[in-house]
Formats: C-alpha cells, sequence, structure tokens
C-alpha cells in the first residue's frame, strides 16, 4: 500500500525558526526576541487519529451496515415504509462520508475509494441501459462496472429519483430491478467502507513492521509519511484548507455561476435528495471536528485550535467562530420555506443568500491558510 507524503513537510522542518545578530561592540549588540512558540502535540494527533478519523471512519462502516440492511428489507418487502427506512439510511450513511471529507488523505485516496463511494455526476445514461439490458444483478458484478455507475449518487437516483420536482419517490415507481440494482449497489459500498477502516486500523501484515495500520504512521510520526509531527499536523490542516475551498470554490460557486445565466444545475451533487445543503454542511462540521478535535459532540479533546491557540489565542478564538458562521450560513441558504440548493441558485433572494455563504467560506479558507498554516513555520516542536 502506498501513501502520499505530506505535500511541505520536508520544507517546513528546514525552516529556521530564530536569529541572532550583532557586532564586535556590547552596545551594537541587536537582541532578537524569540518569535516561535511550544506545543506538545502528541495529544491532540492522538485524539485527531483515533477519536475523530478512525471514529469516524467506524461511524461510516456501521451505518454503511444498517444502510445494506435496509435495502435487503426492501428487496425483500418493497413497500412504503422500506423505502422510506433505505431513504433515510443512505442520508444517515452520508454524514459520516461528509464529515470525513475534512481528512481525505491516506488510504480514502491511496485505495481509491473516494471515487469508488462518491464519483460525480452519475452516468444516467450507463445506468439506464444496465438497467434496460440486464434481468438480475449481483455485488460481484456490479463491483467490475464503472465508478459513474455505482456508489452514493447511484444508489441515491434510485431512491429518490431524478429529483427535479421533488424527492419523495414513491414505491410504486421503484421496480423490482431497481431495488436489486440497489442493493448489490449497497453491498459494494460496504465493502468499500470496511477496506476504509481497516487500512486505518489493522496493519496489513502484523509480521511485517513495514507494513503498519495508517493510523501508527500519525501516531508514530518518524516514518517514510511522517518524518516528524509536524508532518501531521500540517497534512490535517491542509485537509481543512481543501475541503473549505471545494465547498465554497467548487460545490457551491460551480453551480452558481457568475449570473443567473450561468447557472449549471447538472453541478448540483446530491440532488436526486436535495441533500445537497446538509453535505455542505457536513463538510464544515467535518473541519470543525479536526479544529475543536471533537466528534458526536465529545468535549474537552485537544484540536488544531489548541495548537493555534499556542501562538495566539486571539486568532485560535476568530477562527472557531468563522467556522460557525460558515455553516450558520449554508445552513441559511434553504430560506424560511426550506428551499433546496438547486432551486435556490435559481431564486433571486436565495441567491443572495448563497453569496454570504460563498463570502463566509472564502473568509474561512484565508484564515486557516494566512494564520493557521503559518503557524508550523514558527511552531516549536
Amino acid at each position: 500500500m502506498i501513501f502520499k507524503k505530506s505535500l511541505l513537510a520536508a520544507a517546513m522542518s528546514a525552516l529556521v525558526l530564530t536569529a541572532c545578530g550583532g557586532s564586535s561592540s556590547d552596545d551594537d549588540v541587536a537582541v532578537v526576541e524569540p518569535t516561535g512558540f511550544s506545543f506538545a502535540a502528541t495529544e491532540m494527533i492522538t485524539n485527531l487519529t483515533n477519536d475523530v478519523i478512525v471514529a469516524g471512519y467506524q461511524n461510516l462502516n456501521d451505518e454503511a451496515a444498517d444502510f445494506l440492511l435496509a435495502t435487503q428489507n426492501l428487496v425483500n418487502t418493497p413497500s412504503a415504509e422500506n423505502l422510506a427506512a433505505a431513504q433515510q439510511a443512505w442520508k444517515d450513511v452520508r454524514v459520516p462520508w461528509e464529515q470525513g471529507e475534512s481528512h481525505i488523505f491516506g488510504p480514502v485516496d491511496a485505495l481509491s475509494i473516494d471515487p469508488h463511494l462518491d464519483t460525480w455526476p452519475l452516468n444516467t445514461s450507463d445506468l439506464q441501459a444496465l438497467l434496460d439490458s440486464q434481468t438480475s444483478f449481483s455485488a460481484d458484478e456490479l463491483k467490475t462496472f464503472n465508478d459513474d455507475v455505482q456508489g452514493f449518487h447511484t444508489m441515491e437516483f434510485l431512491l429518490f429519483g431524478d429529483g427535479v420536482t421533488d424527492n419523495e419517490k414513491s414505491i410504486e415507481e421503484m421496480t423490482t430491478l431497481e431495488s436489486e440494482y440497489l442493493s448489490a449497489a449497497a453491498e459494494v459500498f460496504k465493502g468499500y467502507t470496511q477496506t476504509l477502516f481497516d487500512a486505518w486500523t489493522v496493519a496489513n501484515d502484523p509480521n511485517d513492521e513495514n507494513s503498519p495500520a495508517y493510523k501508527a504512521l500519525l501516531l508514530s510520526a518518524n516514518n517514510e509519511v511522517y518524518a516528524s509531527q509536524l508532518g501531521v499536523v500540517e497534512e490535517l490542516i491542509n485537509g481543512m484548507i481543501g475541503i473549505v475551498d471545494e465547498v465554497g470554490n467548487g460545490k457551491i460557486a460551480e453551480p452558481f455561476g457568475s449570473s443567473i445565466e450561468n447557472i449549471d444545475t447538472s453541478k448540483v451533487e446530491s440532488q436526486y435528495s436535495w441533500n445537497s445543503l446538509a453535505d455542505f454542511t457536513d463538510n464544515i462540521r467535518g473541519v470543525q471536528n479536526i479544529y475543536r478535535g471533537e466528534f458526536l459532540a465529545e468535549a474537552d479533546k485537544a484540536g488544531i485550535i489548541d495548537f493555534v491557540n499556542a501562538a495566539d489565542s486571539t486568532v485560535a478564538t476568530r477562527i472557531d467562530t468563522e467556522i460557525v458562521d460558515a455553516i450558520a450560513a449554508i445552513e441559511a441558504i434553504a430560506g424560511d420555506s426550506d428551499m433546496p440548493f438547486r432551486q435556490a441558485i435559481n431564486d433571486v433572494d436565495g441567491r443572495v443568500r448563497i453569496q454570504v455563504a460563498i463570502d463566509a467560506l472564502s473568509i474561512l479558507q484565508t484564515s486557516l491558510e494566512n494564520d493557521v498554516l503559518t503557524k508550523l513555520q514558527a511552531w516549536q516542536q
């Protein structure tokens, strides 16, 4: 298993943190005050690794098992109640995945699990061709299909319909073959979430110290991937920056367009279920999880906020507020009428609220880049 190395760790480790100067005369000696700060990162890294990242992947795997069961119940007993249960189970498993996008590094990237689970857009033409040309589906067969006809959005389309006028597909609209495809896709999906969880927690070869579980690489921080704790902290910060950028400048801004004439509804992710705003919110809640060191509302845990606080408590508090503000701005896009994102981009008032959210995300991204990532240069380990 090959994992990406932290992009800037080598460069950061070579930075000179202090400087001094002087002359032959005592009166002319320039006294340079230290500009660095000290922070013991072991507790923070341990908490973020075990109690946020790994705990999140365990939650994802558990929710995937519940979702698979819900789809099997739907196949065995087609009913409005079982369809509603499967729809809710899809939304439930979506939460830990979207929150986990704040740390898309390691196995989820190296094993191509991200595209297996979350390729967008869905290839509806190929999906329909498969449904039209075959009489049955199995998980083994479906796993060989392209990523754009399996994963989250294939299952979303089968469960909710096309989402154009509503997100309330009825049981009468779901064919037996669709439910069979759905359940096979859920089984493949569960296999990938198990692989992801195992890659973080189980050594590839227990007898080979060079084949550890990925979490061990973060916890030891003295290996070919992370030469020091600086590389781990950098990876975590860059993960937060990456998803804030993707949400603000990609997931929201691309379908939003530069004007109402340039809207592209086809780029709205999770549009079939009208779950887009929940997705975006959970992405930034994932940032909050890493920043605060909390998962599932656990308090008093060490997170990136503690690292920043050691350097500048005012900045640490400000960025925490900016994360809260960004989440609130995304949630506010729906307005009083609970408008889905695919409709809000076509609504005059909705577009105003969307721009507020884009601006809030831009502010947060700038702070993470300029006021958090740069702290690595002054950190005295």
